[in-house]
């Protein structure tokens, strides 16, 4: 069996991985939403959710909220309810996508009402983050156009520059705004925040304390995410992981599951450029469980990270450092696939059981009996969902 040596299980015990709260509720694709027993009827019981994978795992130390699906009257009362169940609340995900009024854009629209309305709505989620305790006020937006000519696209990037800038100045000394990119969807002709390089260029003229967001299913087919990865931690400008997977466009599959070797890649290069338990790089999962049921899905998401994660920090650093300096091409891409292909999962399960977590967190989850005491208890209500 291969050992896993005290420094690599340092590193691994630092590890952390913030859950999303809508990864809990409901979802589904454009042509059906599947409801599923237990399904959390609000935020309280999202956060419930979330811990019980903490619980199994010492992996999942935070849960994101997304305003106003997660909007509830009391924020103090709700972080108070996290920290009894030993998680906190951590990023504050905006939403500008889900109201009629943004049909054609809301911090890049042309109309200064829409626009007003949209920038308001941030600073409502910095007021959240005041209560919740939260540092990062996350941005994704469904923002673009599907016709050449239909918008004036320069108009549209200095007026997301104009808003961005009022939101950023709202925010603490100790907060942080990060941009998340996407290449394509709903817009399919072009996109007002497509990829890295224009996120990049957004954050770079607000200022030190705004971020970019990487989301492993925003990208292109092909597209060399680890490179990214590089040169975003290279600038000092990479803030935070959505980890999930993709077959064929934003699909939000459990990360690891659809190209294992990809998220290797993408850890090797976190760990190389000073990114692992970074605490300007947040771990975030950004998935939605459509078939398979929530919190074992979300444990499976962790377990694959941190299993990912220990093969990367088994890379012989100076072998393979020596290698590439000789131009020896076959000897170092053979020492990157010798720790890809290293086994580490018996070894994990030794050291978590000796840290007195389960050797097997899905097995334990599964007799636990948690899931039907949910399914039981959770009756009537509206269950949370995304309400596509």
């Amino acid at each position: 069996m291969t050992t896993l040596s005290p420094e690599i299980l340092t590193q691994l015990e630092g590890q952390g991985i913030e859950l999303p709260s809508w990864a809990f509720g409901n979802s589904g694709t454009r042509f059906r939403v599947f409801a599923t027993a237990g399904t959390p009827r609000d935020p309280f019981e999202k956060i419930a959710d979330a811990a019980e994978v903490n619980r199994f795992t010492a992996l999942a130390p935070s849960v994101a909220l997304h305003i106003p699906w997660d909007k509830v009257d009391d924020y103090a009362a709700l972080r108070r309810h996290a920290e009894d169940l030993g998680v906190q609340l951590g990023t504050i995900n905006s939403n500008t996508f889900q109201d009629e009024d943004y049909k054609f854009g809301a911090l890049t629209h042309h109309d200064e009402a829409i626009r007003r309305k949209a920038i308001d709505h941030h600073l409502e989620c910095i007021d959240i983050m005041h209560q919740t305790g939260s540092r990062d006020l996350k941005i994704w937006l469904a923002e673009g156009s599907n016709y050449p000519g239909q918008n004036d696209m320069r108009g549209r990037q200095d007026r997301l520059q104009d808003s961005l800038q009022q939101i950023y100045s709202r925010l603490s000394e100790k907060q942080r705004l990060v941009l998340e990119y996407k290449f394509f969807e709903p817009s399919f002709y072009h996109t007002d925040v497509p990829d890295w390089g224009t996120s990049y260029a957004q954050v770079a003229a607000l200022g030190d304390r705004a971020m970019v967001c990487l989301d492993t299913g925003h990208h292109a087919p092909g597209t060399n995410i680890e490179f990214i990865v590089m040169q975003l931690l290279r600038l000092g400008k990479l803030g935070s992981f959505d980890f999930n997977s993709r077959f064929y466009a934003d699909d939000d599959l459990i990360v690891g599951a659809a190209d294992p070797f990809q998220l290797f890649r993408i850890l090797v290069e976190v760990v190389r450029g000073g990114g692992l338990n970074n605490p300007d790089v947040a771990f975030m999962l950004d998935q939605c469980h459509n078939i398979e049921d929530k919190i074992p899905g979300q444990i499976r998401s962790v377990l694959n990270v941190q299993e990912m994660t220990a093969r990367a920090l088994l890379v012989d650093r100076a072998a393979l450092d020596a290698a590439q300096q000789a131009n020896d091409v076959l000897g170092a891409n053979g020492i990157l696939m010798d720790a890809f292909y290293t086994d580490v999962r018996p070894a994990l399960a030794e050291w978590r059981a000796s840290r007195g977590l389960p050797a097997d967190p899905m097995a334990a989850y599964a007799a636990s009996g948690h899931l039907q005491k949910i399914a039981a208890e959770r009756v009537g209500g509206t269950q949370a969902g995304w309400g596509a």
